[in-house]
C-alpha cells in the first residue's frame, strides 16, 4: 500500500486566477470561473458521503479523481461534446463555462445501493423505472435504468421521476429525451470500457449543461465518486452463492459510515476517520484508477500543492 502519511489532503482552496470572475465552493471541486466562457474546476481531497462532507481529506482523491474524469470524458467525446478543454495540473481541468441542469442523471445496470435501500424496503418503483419482483442484492436488471435526481445547491438531492421534472420545467421535454438516450449511451461506453478492465460499470450519474444553446456533457464523469464498479471475475458465482461483490466505488466509506451509525441524518454528527481508515481510502482510490485507466499512478506529492496549482493554471491562461 502506498503511503499517504507525508502527504497534504487539499481540503480548502481559496484562488485568485488571472481574470477570475467568479468561485464557487463544491463538496469536492471549487470552481472558478474566468471571463465569460472559461471555468477552473480545482478538485480538492474532500470527501463526502450521504451529501455530507468529511473533515479529513483524502490524500490522493483529488489527482484520481482529476484523472478518471480527464480520460473518460475524451473516451466519450465522440457521442457528445463535453467541457473539457485541458487538464494543467494533477487537480485541475479547466473547461467552458455553461449553464447546469440542475439535475443528475442517474443510470443503474444493477440492484444495488439506493435502489437495493429503497427496494428492500418494498418500494418496485424508483423515479418513475419500474424494479421487477424476485430479485436479489446486486442482480442485474433486465436492462438498465434511468433514476434521476435534483441537483441540490445544498443539502440532499431527492429523487425525481421524468414526470415530475416535466411538470416543474426543470427542462424542456425534447430535451429530457435526449438526455436519457445520451445517458444511455455513455453508460453503453463506459460499460464497454470497464470490460475491457475486466469490471462491471454498476451504475454511474452524469450531468450536462447547455453552451451556446448546446447540450453539453460537464462535471466528471465514471470517477469513484460518482460511479460504482464490480469486479468482473466471480460475479455470477458470488450471486449464486449469495456472496457480497467485489467492488471498486466510495460505497465502502458509506458502509463504513453506517457502522459507526451515521447515514447524514437530522442532529447526527459523522465520525472522525481515522489514519488507518484514511490510508485505506486512499489506497482504493488508487486501486482503481489503475484498473480503470491501464496506467500507474504517479501521484504529485509537492509540499506546496496549492501553489503548484496556482502556477499551473497562470500559466495555461498565459498561453490561452
Amino acid at each position: 500500500m502506498r503511503s499517504t502519511t507525508k502527504v497534504t489532503p487539499i481540503t480548502e482552496t481559496d484562488f485568485h486566477f488571472t481574470g477570475q470572475t467568479s468561485a464557487y465552493f463544491g463538496k469536492v471541486r471549487d470552481m472558478y470561473g474566468i471571463g465569460d466562457d472559461l471555468m477552473v474546476a480545482v478538485v480538492s481531497d474532500r470527501i463526502s458521503a450521504f451529501d455530507v462532507v468529511m473533515a479529513r481529506g483524502i490524500p490522493f482523491k483529488g489527482q484520481v479523481l482529476n484523472g478518471v474524469a480527464a480520460t473518460f470524458l475524451d473516451s466519450v467525446s465522440d457521442i457528445i461534446p463535453t467541457w473539457k478543454l485541458a487538464t494543467p495540473d494533477p487537480n485541475v481541468t479547466i473547461g467552458y463555462r455553461c449553464e447546469p441542469i440542475r439535475l443528475e442523471m442517474v443510470i443503474r445496470g444493477y440492484l444495488t445501493g439506493h435502489a437495493w435501500r429503497e427496494y428492500s424496503s418494498g418500494k418496485r418503483i424508483i423515479c418513475g423505472a419500474k424494479m421487477p419482483d424476485g430479485m436479489k442484492e446486486h442482480d442485474r436488471f433486465p436492462s438498465p435504468i434511468i433514476t434521476p435526481a435534483t441537483k441540490a445547491e445544498e443539502g440532499h438531492d431527492e429523487d425525481i421521476s421524468p414526470e415530475d421534472i416535466i411538470a416543474r420545467e426543470i427542462v424542456s421535454p425534447e430535451i429530457y429525451l435526449e438526455l436519457e438516450r445520451v445517458t444511455r449511451a455513455l453508460f453503453q461506453r463506459g460499460t464497454e470500457i470497464a470490460a475491457e478492465r475486466g469490471l462491471i460499470l454498476v451504475d454511474t450519474k452524469y450531468e450536462f449543461g447547455i453552451r451556446h444553446g448546446k447540450l453539453m456533457l460537464i462535471d466528471e464523469i465514471h470517477t469513484p465518486d460518482s460511479s460504482r464498479y464490480f469486479y468482473a471475475e466471480g460475479y455470477e458465482k458470488r450471486q449464486a452463492n449469495g456472496d457480497t461483490q467485489k467492488q471498486l466505488s466510495k460505497e465502502f466509506v458509506r458502509e463504513w459510515l453506517m457502522d459507526h451509525d451515521f447515514m447524514g441524518l437530522e442532529n447526527q454528527t459523522p465520525p472522525d476517520l481515522d489514519d488507518g481508515f484514511v490510508e485505506l481510502v486512499s489506497s482504493r482510490y488508487i486501486e482503481l484508477f489503475e484498473k480503470v485507466t491501464g496506467t500507474s499512478f504517479k501521484g504529485d506529492t509537492s509540499d506546496n500543492p496549492l501553489d503548484r496549482i496556482k502556477k499551473s493554471v497562470e500559466e495555461w491562461l498565459a498561453k490561452r
